[in-house]
């Protein structure tokens, strides 16, 4: 009975100890800023047994009202129950002059550390960021700075806050050797500034730095940049540069020329093609032979002409028939002779038979004479030099008006 008694009371009272036991408050807590960004930091002792749930709560107060007559000022809360090691202030917007107390407290199972308090001014506390921006930009032989303010978490111009806040200005002349760089300072208030006594024709890198000597506060340098300073032109660039300007000019003259050359003939050979209807084919498809506007369809009336078959015939076969020259024609009976139309009759009047030769009106036939019909000299002379086959034009062209020129050289022109 007293050893069981014993066991219990050992029980009870291990129990009890734990229950009274304190839970670890944060530690090492701290305010990490820049500019208007404020976010307080801490950490805290971890107990195996309670890591998983603890929390911590955040709260701040203006610290003039603790100076005030009320024992229980209004505590404002950042951050309620959260498990991070920090709790961001930025969106709270604290004003940049005023002070303010802020405390932090762990929680574990509806148990609570004690509360650890931080006193905490922007203005005297809050780091100042490097300027937002820098560009460089030449003026000769000397280089112009350009200075964009650092910016507050409104997107607001740092000087708002610091009136008093100005930069410092590093520069040097790039080298490939480190140990030769030789930087040199100056310092501005303004948001441009000139480095002067700068060499022509030389590469410079520059970094700033924002400062404010109230609090002794500065920045870290901005990453450098560089830029190479200009100065007179020499005489070999300009020539350079002209030559080179004469040789681009003349190309694009040359391409331009080459361009118009081939949309003219693109053009020409597109709208005005070389392949041309014959007239006739224009004469009829045209309004008139002279004009390149096509007929119109018209009525039905009309539109029939349209279809009719269009024959295409040779040119017409002009025949020459060479009349033989006097010394070459035989000598004539005395009763015949030839008259003045190329045809020779009888002078006889006793001989008034058929000559073989016919004529009516002015039309040639000629006509190969029947066997049992007898010959004059004129109808063998006229029958001689020639092919019967070749000279009748009824055989070769049936149905078409024959018309013998004789000219002065002894040539007849037949023309079909």
């Amino acid at each position: 009975m007293s050893a069981a008694f014993y066991v219990c009371f050992l029980f009870w009272c291990h129990r009890n100890c734990v229950v009274g036991e304190e839970l670890a408050p944060p530690q090492d807590v701290i305010m990490i800023t820049m500019n208007t960004n404020y976010t307080l930091s801490w950490d805290w002792d971890q107990n195996p047994a309670d890591s998983h749930a603890v929390t911590f709560t955040t709260q701040y107060v203006g610290k003039y009202k603790l100076k005030s007559k009320r024992r229980n000022p209004d505590w404002s809360t950042a951050c309620e129950e959260t498990s991070h090691r920090s709790c961001d202030l930025t969106a709270f917007e604290l004003h940049y002059l005023g002070i303010y107390m802020l405390r932090v407290r762990a929680n574990v199972n509806g148990r609570h550390s004690i509360w650890v308090l931080l006193e905490f001014c922007p203005d005297k506390d809050a780091a100042v960021g490097p300027p937002a921006e820098v560009d460089l930009a030449p003026a000769g032989s000397d280089l112009d700075v350009f200075i964009s303010d650092p910016l507050t978490s409104t997107n607001s111009s740092m000087k708002d806050n610091l009136p008093n806040m100005y930069y410092h200005i590093l520069y040097w002349e790039r080298s490939a050797d480190t140990q030769e760089l030789r930087p040199q300072t100056l310092s501005s208030s303004t948001n441009m500034v000139t480095l002067p006594n700068l060499k022509a024709w030389t590469w410079y890198c520059v970094s700033i730095q924002s400062r404010y000597d109230f609090y002794n506060k500065s920045s870290s340098f901005t990453s450098p940049q560089c830029m190479q300073t200009e100065g007179d032109t020499p005489w070999w660039q300009i020539l350079l540069y002209f030559l080179g300007s004469l040789v681009i000019c003349f190309l694009v003259m040359l391409l331009s020329l080459y361009s118009s050359f081939w949309c003219y003939k693109t053009l020409k050979a597109t709208l005005y093609p070389s392949n041309q209807l014959p007239t006739h084919f224009k004469e009829y498809l045209c309004d008139s032979p002279g004009s390149d506007i096509p007929r119109l369809l018209t009525p039905d009336s009309e539109s029939e002409l349209l279809c009719d078959k269009v024959t295409v015939c040779a040119e017409p076969v002009v025949l020459e028939i060479h009349h033989p020259p006097p010394e070459a024609m035989p000598v004539l009976p005395s009763g015949l002779e030839p008259d003045s139309s190329g045809r020779h009759s009888r002078q006889d009047s006793s001989s008034s038979g058929d000559s073989g030769v016919y004529s009516t009106g002015g039309s040639s036939n000629l006509r190969e004479p029947n066997s049992s019909q007898s010959f004059t000299w004129a109808e063998l002379f006229w029958k001689g030099p020639f092919d019967p086959e070749h000279v009748k034009m009824q055989e070769i062209t049936p149905g078409l008006k024959s018309q013998a020129l004789i000219g002065d050289d002894g040539i007849v022109n037949m023309c079909v």
